[in-house]
């Protein structure tokens, strides 16, 4: 299988890269193709402009958002890796999502998903400790949100979300254990 992870952390040296390691490792020793796109090392301009709306008025995108689709059309998996921040992704991630799954590429005018031979899993890290992600509501914005809506709209299946709370906070033989659940996750992709 061909994987593509989008991976959204600014500092090279978070657990939220560790995971990205860890889970990239563990797809390529079980045989499958993986390409990393650190949108915060590519330095992605998240702001959808209005060039890029003139631009898919006229059924066409931005250069930078080509080769990002080219990297999508080519990949069976589509993982997204980030910390969530306010009970949301990152900006440099939702740009992504605004810029790259565009009407035209990901989906049609009349909402049909274009996507639909594409599966997609979601994998974030919290600060917070469970309970209060719970009560917030932080688990079910992120499972609408980027897993289920952005699956349901490019017609993509959803094959998992994954939350890792108290990041900060935990023991090193927690997190260890973290990374070993994503290894586990990487494993069980068929």
């Amino acid at each position: 299988m061909k994987h593509l992870i989008i991976y959204s952390h600014p500092n090279s040296k978070s657990f939220n890269y560790a995971i990205v390691k860890s889970f990239s490792k563990t797809l390529e020793e079980e045989g499958h193709e993986v390409k990393i796109r650190d949108l915060y090392s590519m330095g992605f301009d998240p702001v959808l402009s209005a060039n890029d709306f003139e631009l898919m008025n006229q059924g066409t995108y931005s250069q930078d958002v080509l080769k990002e689709q080219e990297f999508v059309r080519g990949a069976d998996v589509i993982t997204f890796i980030f910390p969530i921040w306010w009970n949301s992704f990152p900006a440099i991630t939702r740009g992504y999502v605004d810029r790259v799954f565009s009407v035209g590429f990901a989906y049609t005018e009349d909402m049909k998903g274009l996507l639909p031979e594409k599966k997609i899993l979601v994998v974030c890290t919290l600060n917070a400790p469970e309970h209060v992600s719970e009560k917030t509501g932080a688990f079910n914005a992120m499972d609408f949100t980027l897993g289920q809506s952005l699956a349901n709209f490019c017609g993509m299946t959803l094959i998992g979300q994954k939350y890792f709370s108290s990041v900060v906070s935990v023991s090193d033989d927690e997190r260890k254990q973290m990374l070993e659940d994503v290894k586990k996750i990487a494993k069980e992709i068929k």
